[in-house]
């Protein structure tokens, strides 16, 4: 059953002349004024989402992007500063690129973060898609494999620091600690200062190529899974969701279908189903501009990438639209229709994290927000309600 609501703000700016005929990714270039907008609309979308009942605004960790996409460097101290101007909503890291960290100084921050929000910040780890940001800090990414093989020697180094009083780790890429003296012993173990005090501590990770390895990783460690929205703007996968069942299953964790994962879906309301496309089009464009060279775009080639880079030809690339991607269009009762019909098929789903792609300007993502807080929640709470009387009376 569906019992929290979330948005993810990847960190873009407003951008000028979007669209496939406007201005190409690889050309803007914003001030610095400019991309340090970012921080003044996060501030306002987590402002709204506590006053709208949210509970989660997740966000994404991007470095180097001068183009105005995704402009927050650091979700954790940014978290810190959101929970002094908030009351209740919580705040999701959506995700730390962990190659791009020492795993002990990402555990630390997260611990830190954890004791002076209350426990309000939400602990989640990817492995990137950048080679801007993660080969620029010494991490690999163009070798897929030596990625995830850093990247699941750092998670378990984290673990270590948070579930253990003192520790120690032996593996490919980190000796910790280094068999040094100290102050008249030789070094043997370290402990990690702050633990964090939330407990259990609550990890997500986004499912992408849905491999076995991958998702067993995930279970074997009590990691959760993220799938869609952000960068994978498209529908929850029934196939991708029934492999991360029968992983929970190997490990000898029963769940309903959808259990232990988080969805990610693209809506925009107005007035008409056919308004939605048009306005969410120019959206869904420039979201196509920006990752399909990056292969978040499933299924096309790389002739159909290089047109998407051409203004003169993006529109004969034949990408899917709003609707090929499985966007909620229309009025607030779709929206509630369409949730209520994701909860009947995925039983074991609890969250739902709303929102639109990275292009989108800040005036759209308040009064979409505005509209889903103050239309969309109130009714599909209502008719949820409604229907497990039904249910419990039948």
């Amino acid at each position: 059953m569906i019992k929290r609501f979330s948005t993810l703000y990847a960190g873009q700016v407003d951008l000028d002349n979007t669209g496939f005929e406007g201005t190409p990714v690889n050309e803007r270039w914003y001030s610095n004024d400019h991309l340090a907008m970012v921080f003044e609309t996060t501030e306002q979308l987590a402002c709204a989402m506590d006053r709208l009942g949210f509970d989660t605004l997740w966000l994404a960790e991007h470095h180097f992007q001068r183009e105005g996409y995704e402009c927050i460097p650091n979700i954790l101290m940014l978290a810190v500063h959101l929970a002094h101007a908030t009351e209740h909503l919580r705040f999701g890291c959506g995700f730390n690129i962990a190659p791009m960290w020492h795993p002990l100084r990402l555990a630390e921050d997260y611990a830190v973060a954890d004791l002076l929000t209350g426990g309000r910040v939400r602990f989640g780890v990817g492995r990137g898609y950048h080679t801007r940001e993660v080969e620029t800090f010494g991490a690999p990414m163009q070798d897929q494999d030596a990625n995830r093989d850093l990247f699941e020697e750092q998670i378990e180094i984290i673990l270590k620091a948070f579930n253990e009083r003192s520790f120690s780790h032996q593996g490919k890429h980190y000796s910790l600690p280094p068999r040094v003296p100290y102050r008249g012993y030789e070094l043997r173990d370290l402990t990690l200062v702050p633990q964090p005090r939330t407990r259990p501590i609550e990890i997500w990770q986004p499912i992408v190529s849905a491999s076995q390895r991958g998702l067993d990783f995930m279970v074997e460690h009590g990691i959760n899974g993220i799938i869609g929205g952000g960068a994978a703007a498209t529908l929850p996968n029934r196939p991708v969701v029934q492999a991360w069942r029968e992983a929970l299953a190997r490990h000898g964790q029963q769940t309903e279908l959808g259990g232990r994962l988080i969805f990610g879906l693209s809506y925009y309301i107005a007035d008409s189903e056919e308004r939605a496309f048009r306005e969410a089009s120019p959206l869904v464009e420039e979201y196509q501009k920006m990752f399909a060279p990056l292969g978040f775009i499933r299924g096309i080639s790389q002739e159909q990438i290089d047109m998407v880079a051409n203004p003169k030809m993006a529109r004969q690339a034949g990408l899917p639209d709003a609707r090929g991607y499985g966007w909620i269009l229309g009025g607030p009762e779709r929206v509630v229709d369409w949730l209520l019909e994701l909860e009947a098929e995925f039983p074991g789903l609890e969250e739902v994290n709303v929102g639109q792609p990275v292009g989108t300007p800040q005036r759209v993502l308040l009064e979409q927000l505005e509209r889903f807080g103050t239309e969309v929640l109130p009714a599909f709470r209502r008719r949820q309600a409604t229907r497990q009387q039904t249910t419990l009376v039948h």
